[in-house]
């Protein structure tokens, strides 16, 4: 467990920004900064990072929170795992106390996981580096690749020697856990004899850096072996979620805003010890969905490295559309015939094999028309087939007017009109939507087909795009609009004081509302409000960290949802134009007028519901002929209405005839 000072010197220390930055792409809009959410796929960022406030918070899932909740939902950390990773990253010690049996129960298997591959990390190191077979066999191996020892221990590279058993009988000498071995495939499941043997390893590291998994290519030259050997998919790894060289190429994707893909572990490793650091690899699988999500989240511009071999190329092209429906913008290079990354960029050097990349890259879909168009000269029936073909890759792009000039072009290369093409287009993508609504339909508690509304053609959203998470605005009814109002003031500027008063606004508005706490429609409101006036009571300062951080989530993400905007004020009506606000302060230093003006408009609110109450009264003393009570209740109307008009009055607030 770690102690509370621990605590607060990490959340103190940690940069919302900073934090975030090491898993999505921001650039700077106004105060704050924006870039594409990690948590749900979209192509118009909605992410808000708000320095000032240490915040995140996502417009289009609703998303929200301080950096240790970013990793908690990003990562799956729990709360003490999202600390220290904040802690390794400012370089701040963790000296833990006493944990209880059932946090160590809980947090055990992950933890154990990485643990033991740590171990087995070191044991292929130490194989690699510090035997006389490791170095003979293995470290010979990747010198005479070219890799430097940085790079080697840089990417977690080592050896497993063809021994029957040699990690295995350390591990438990080092007293590790059998069925965790087993589990990460570091051993065969009767616990006897290692996975790898005779294998060069290569570690498979997360996007936080810890060893995932391991690959191992062999040594031998027996063409019945398996090149490559892999760790199988686990509690931490996932395979179809993971891209080889992801960990040590983020920060480079997102400065050069553009991601290479290549095939093998050492097409990375050689293309990064060149300098050319924004590469991944996906281990020879075909792109899934989740890989081309985690590119996404640092660059929309992908790069695909393949070798010359046409048949090797059209095969790829047909998993590529995945790529298109994420709105990546793809394109492709193509080798010279006989040579990989690898080879190449130590044949001509890192700087000619950047201009090769920039000089013959071609884009994805221009790329897939003209090669295919070779294979259809003077066969009009393939050709047909070949447009059908493009026009489905076409389809999948999710942006209509990129659609529409990939369109464009692809007519002057077929020799098409670009109507046709269109109404092709069109087609593909209602039978998606059709395809989509009747998988939907099957769904439990899915709506009757009677009740599903198809999308007209020209729906600029793919059917098959799994789209923003749809969030529905809370109803508001009675007061709460004015509560909420209200509850933000606190939230937002409780401890600000109010210079004229001497007193600060929570205990500005909590003294003027005090006798209406109970009376709160919406529940949440009222509690918050009632905690307020008690932290006031106490004298316990109240400041927008004390409600990120509460301990109950419902305050927590209203509070993220009050502090986060997707509007701010441009500076640059006043440095450029030198048009300042003309009414009022700047909204960060107006809280006293719109302190003030919230709680006119929420007590006029609460003295109009007493007016109404008070003439359903007097409608019924009037039908009773009760006309001692008729008259009381007419003078309360009466002073209920003067003492609202004051308030409206003193406020510059219009009532309005009811």
């Amino acid at each position: 467990m770690i102690p509370p000072k621990t605590v607060r010197d990490i959340l103190d220390a940690a940069r919302i920004e900073e934090v975030v930055e090491d898993f999505v792409t921001l650039r700077k809009r106004g105060v704050n900064l924006i870039g594409l959410c990690p948590f749900h796929h979209e192509k118009t960022p909605s992410f808000n990072v708000n320095p000032a406030r240490n915040i995140f918070k996502c417009f289009g899932c609703g998303k929200g929170g301080d950096a240790v909740t970013f990793l908690m939902e990003l990562e799956g950390f729990t709360y003490p795992d999202a600390l220290r990773w904040i802690a390794r990253k400012y370089r701040i010690e963790v000296e833990e106390i006493q944990q209880s049996p059932e946090y160590i129960a809980e947090q055990q298997l992950a933890e154990s996981l990485y643990i033991v591959n740590d171990f087995a990390l070191q044991h292929f190191q130490d194989q690699l580096f510090e035997t006389d077979e490791g170095k003979s066999v293995a470290l010979s191996y990747f010198k005479k690749r070219g890799l430097r020892e940085d790079t080697i221990r840089a990417f977690g590279l080592g050896y497993a020697p063809d021994q029957r058993d040699l990690l295995l009988q350390r591990a438990k000498t080092a007293g590790h856990n059998l069925e965790l071995l087993k589990k990460n495939g570091l051993c065969s499941q009767d616990g006897t004899r290692d996975f790898f043997r005779g294998r060069v390893m290569f570690a498979i590291h997360n996007l936080s850096g810890k060893v995932a998994a391991f690959a191992g290519r062999t040594m031998s030259s027996d063409k019945t072996i398996p090149k490559y050997i892999n760790s199988p998919e686990t509690e931490i790894y996932v395979k179809n979620k993971t891209l080889y060289g992801a960990f040590q190429a983020k920060k480079a994707i997102r400065k050069q805003d553009e991601c290479i893909l290549v095939e093998g572990y050492m097409d990375v490793i050689s293309l990064y010890q060149a300098g050319i650091e924004n590469v991944v690899a996906s281990s020879g699988t075909s792109l899934t969905e989740g890989q081309l999500q985690l590119i996404k989240r640092n660059t929309s511009n992908l790069k695909i490295l393949y070798d010359g071999d046409p048949a090797g190329v059209k095969a790829a092209l047909r998993g590529l559309d995945l790529a298109l429906e994420q709105d990546l913008n793809v394109k492709i290079v193509l080798l010279p015939e006989g040579e990989d990354p690898d080879s190449y960029v130590q044949k001509i050097g890192s700087e000619a094999f950047e201009a090769y990349l920039s000089r013959e890259s071609k884009d994805f879909i221009l790329f897939k028309t003209a090669l295919l168009l070779e294979e259809t000269q003077g066969d009009p029936v393939r050709r047909a087939g070949l447009i059908k073909d493009i026009m489905g890759s076409i389809a999948r792009i999710p942006d209509p007017i990129k659609r529409g000039t990939y369109l464009r072009e692809c007519a002057a290369l077929l020799e098409v009109s670009e109507q046709v093409l269109h109404e092709e287009t069109n087609k593909l993508i209602v039978a998606a939507l059709r395809k989509k609504a009747d998988r939907d339909a099957r769904q439990p508690g899915a709506a009757s087909d009677s009740q599903a509304e198809m999308p007209p053609p020209d729906v600029p959203v793919p059917a098959w795009e799994p789209g923003i998470p749809v969030r529905e605005k809370p109803v508001q009814r009675g007061d709460e609009f004015q509560e909420r109002d209200l509850i933000r003031l606190l939230v937002q500027y409780g401890d600000q004081v109010l210079p004229e008063e001497n007193v600060t606004v929570a205990e500005l508005i909590l003294a003027d509302i005090e006798e209406s706490l109970g009376d709160f429609d919406n529940p949440l409101y009222g509690r918050i409000a009632r905690e307020c006036h008690a932290h006031l009571v106490q004298q316990q300062p109240l400041s927008q960290a004390y409600f990120i951080n509460h301990e109950q989530p419902e305050v927590r993400e209203l509070a993220i949802d009050l502090l986060s905007s997707p509007w701010e004020y441009s500076p640059n009506w006043e440095s450029k134009w030198n048009f300042p606000l003309q009414n009022q302060k700047m909204p960060d230093v107006n809280f006293d007028t719109d302190a003030r003006k919230a709680l006119s408009v929420f007590k006029i609110r609460k003295l109009n519901k007493l007016l109404d109450t008070n003439k359903a009264r007097l409608k019924a003393a009037a039908l009773q002929g009760d006309e001692k009570s008729e008259r009381n209740l007419l003078q309360i109307n009466m002073k209920i209405e003067q003492a609202r008009n004051k308030i409206a009055k003193e406020a510059g607030i219009v009532l309005l005839p009811k």
